[in-house]
C-alpha cells in the first residue's frame, strides 16, 4: 500500500477522546502517549498538540469528558445517609472507569465537573455535627476506602480473567487446620467469599464511625 502524502485528516476532540479512551481501556494509561494516540486517530503527534499540549492536559480531557456523564442523583436529607448516598454514586461512577481512580490517588490531576462529590459528602459531615476541617478527613478516609475498594476488585478482576487456578487458591486449598482453623474452615471457598460485594456496607459502618463523637473530638486526622 503507498504511503499516505499530503496533510494528515483533520481531528476534533470527540476524536481524541474516544481513541483515548480505547487505548486506555486495551492497554492501561502508561501506554497512553502522544505518539500512540496520534497512531491510534491516524495522524502526527504535532496535529495532536493543536488540541492537547501533553499527556497531563489529554489525562484532564479525559476526567472532564468522563466527569461530565457522572451521575448526581438525588440525596436523603438526613446526614449519614446523605454522605453514604453520595459516596455510594461516586463509586458507581468510577467502578467501570479504574483508570480513573489511578489518576485521581496520584492527588495531582482532577476535574472540577466532579467536585459534586466531595463537596456533597463534606457538606453533609459539617451538618451532621463535624468541622469543616474534620469533615475533610471524613471525606479523605472515605475516599481512600472506595478508591482502595475498586482497584482491588479491578485487579482481582484481571487475574481470574487470566484463567487457571491464583496462587492464593492453592494456598488456601492446603492451610493447616491447626494453625489457621477459622481460616481453613473457608479455605475451598475463600474466593467466593472475598468476592461479595460489600462496599455498601462496610460504607456504612465507616460513616457511622466517622460521624461518632470520637471521631469528631479527636484532634488527630
Amino acid at each position: 500500500m503507498p504511503a499516505r502524502t499530503g496533510r494528515p485528516p483533520k481531528i476534533s476532540r470527540a476524536d481524541i477522546v474516544s481513541a483515548a479512551h480505547r487505548i486506555i481501556e486495551a492497554e492501561g494509561t502508561e501506554s497512553l502517549t502522544m505518539r500512540r494516540l496520534a497512531r491510534e486517530v491516524g495522524t502526527t503527534p504535532m496535529a495532536l498538540y493543536h488540541h492537547v499540549q501533553d499527556k497531563e492536559a489529554l489525562l484532564l480531557l479525559l476526567l472532564d469528558d468522563y466527569a461530565a456523564v457522572m451521575p448526581r442523583p438525588e440525596l436523603p436529607d438526613e446526614p449519614a445517609e446523605r454522605m453514604a448516598a453520595a459516596a455510594v454514586a461516586m463509586h458507581d461512577a468510577l467502578a467501570g472507569r479504574p483508570w480513573v481512580v489511578d489518576v485521581l490517588r496520584a492527588d495531582d490531576l482532577l476535574s472540577v465537573n466532579a467536585l459534586w462529590y466531595p463537596e456533597t459528602i463534606i457538606d453533609a459531615a459539617v451538618r451532621a455535627g463535624l468541622t469543616l476541617e474534620r469533615a475533610v478527613d471524613a471525606y479523605r478516609i472515605i475516599w481512600h476506602y472506595t478508591a482502595g475498594e475498586i482497584t482491588a476488585r479491578a485487579a482481582a478482576r484481571r487475574r481470574r480473567e487470566e484463567g487457571g487456578p491464583t496462587y492464593r487458591r492453592r494456598v488456601f486449598a492446603e492451610l493447616d487446620a491447626e494453625a489457621l482453623p477459622r481460616l481453613a474452615a473457608v479455605g475451598d471457598r475463600w474466593e467466593e467469599l472475598t468476592a461479595r460485594d460489600t462496599y455498601g456496607e462496610g460504607l456504612r459502618a465507616l460513616v457511622a464511625g466517622l460521624l461518632a463523637p470520637r471521631f469528631a473530638t479527636d484532634g488527630r486526622s
